[in-house]
């Protein structure tokens, strides 16, 4: 039997610093772990500065020469932009390079569809990979559609390239309408879900954060921590974007407070817009939360731009003004102080279980400043009460005397107005 060969991809990453920006060393570094994560071999770099990208090939065309020349002298066959390239610019580059071109916009885009899970996710990025190509149809076809026409009908002068592109439009316009249709009604789902849970009086708290922060190591910690990890434990790994998924616990403490902790998709700098829209509803679970929990790795010397993207892409999606707790995450590796606490911001390790009382500590402040400490006094006959409290609140002290049963405890502020009448004042 035939061995199949398989081709390395092995990639050159150019990319323009505009303006002088001080995070382009920063971008170049990202981009490269961006390809490594496709299993694609960095053989080279090529940087220009500009004051603005030149609008038909983004480099200069004196660079054009200098990347074929790389191209050869390497034997490269993929060259990766750190930018999204308009159609024209992939066309014009792939002719000239004669090789294959592809931008930061489809690297992220390929990343995520293979980290996609769920039908959602799947969905979602489907959408952001349709919406991408859309555009760039014409490039696709250029060379098919310089053949000659044919001959009936309305098609007369038109070319058989032209025909196909429009075949393909309305296919990808069609798969674009359908694919809304269905995530729009998993939004529905999604929003029923909420309700249920604002109706269930559970507060809400939400990981957000540059990808490969922490996020899910967190969340599993704090399962850990209570108890709860088996069976509900989230994936994670040492990689970028590695959950993609949203997913949400029940977290309960010792004291029968309960709150939910939901955990999104990382992000990363210049996340492709279309991929913000199409992961929108997933993302809108942070915009439901009581408290956010922002994950930073305080080992990356870039953290505070990783900070800063993270706050512009939530502002993006209208996130804005929730309670945030910041989080220092691997302050192990940063050789700082750690497990230490400031304000709303804590320095901890996830991974050295350091911190995590603290930070279960500062969310309970957070979102259980509605609770009532007070004593009560339950007739025997009213059975039912005592074990919806045992149940539903902390009981610090039980006493029985003449005329019922008297409690100490404390509860969410809806249970005591429902239950006022007992309270001794």
């Amino acid at each position: 039997m035939k061995e199949v060969e398989v081709i390395t991809e092995k990639a050159i990453l150019v990319g323009v610093n505009l303006g002088s920006d001080p995070n382009f060393d920063y971008s170049m570094e990202e981009l490269a772990n961006l390809a490594e994560a496709l299993e694609v071999e960095v053989v080279g770099q090529v940087t220009q500065n500009l004051e603005r990208v030149n609008p038909s090939h983004y480099v200069g065309t004196g660079k054009i020469e200098e990347i074929k020349n790389y191209i050869d002298e390497i034997d490269a066959n993929l060259v990766i932009f750190n930018d999204e390239l308009s159609p024209s610019q992939i066309r014009n580059l792939e002719h000239d390079l004669e090789c294959k071109v592809i931008d930061r916009t489809m690297l992220i885009l390929d990343i995520f569809d293979r980290r996609a899970n769920t039908r959602e996710a799947k969905m979602q990025v489907e959408l952001a990979q349709l919406q991408y190509m859309l555009p760039r149809l014409v490039g696709l076809h250029a060379s098919l559609s310089r053949q000659g026409g044919g001959t009936g009908g309305g098609f007369r002068n038109r070319g058989a390239g032209e025909t196909k592109l429009e075949l393909d439009r309305r296919k990808i316009e069609d798969q674009i309408a359908r694919l809304r249709k269905e995530l729009e009604y998993v939004k529905e789902q999604r929003e029923t879900q909420r309700k249920r849970r604002i109706k269930n009086e559970l507060p809400v708290v939400s990981l957000v954060g540059y990808t490969n922060a922490g996020k899910s190591t967190i969340m599993n910690s704090i399962l850990r921590k209570i108890g709860q990890e088996e069976n509900k434990k989230v994936f994670e790994k040492n990689m970028l974007f590695a959950t993609l998924d949203t997913s949400v616990r029940n977290i309960e403490l010792a004291d029968k407070k309960s709150f939910l902790l939901t955990d999104t998709v990382g992000f990363v700098s210049k996340l492709p817009h279309h991929l913000v829209k199409a992961f929108r509803s997933t993302l809108e679970e942070a915009k439901n939360a009581d408290l956010l929990l922002h994950v930073v790795d305080v080992s990356n010397e870039q953290y505070r731009f990783m900070m800063d993207v993270t706050n512009k892409t939530l502002a993006d999606i209208e996130i804005e003004g929730i309670p945030t707790i910041y989080i220092y995450n691997k302050s192990d590796l940063a050789n700082v102080k750690y497990p230490l606490v400031s304000g709303d911001n804590i320095w901890l390790s996830a991974k050295e279980d350091e911190g995590l009382d603290e930070l279960i500590e500062m969310i309970r402040q957070h979102i259980f400043s509605n609770y009532v400490t007070c004593d009560m006094l339950i007739p025997f006959d009213k059975g039912d009460i005592v074990s919806y409290l045992n149940g539903n609140a902390l009981v610090k002290a039980t006493e029985y005397e003449e005329n019922g049963t008297k409690l100490t405890v404390e509860l969410k502020d809806i249970d005591y107005k429902k239950f006022e009448q007992y309270v001794i004042k």
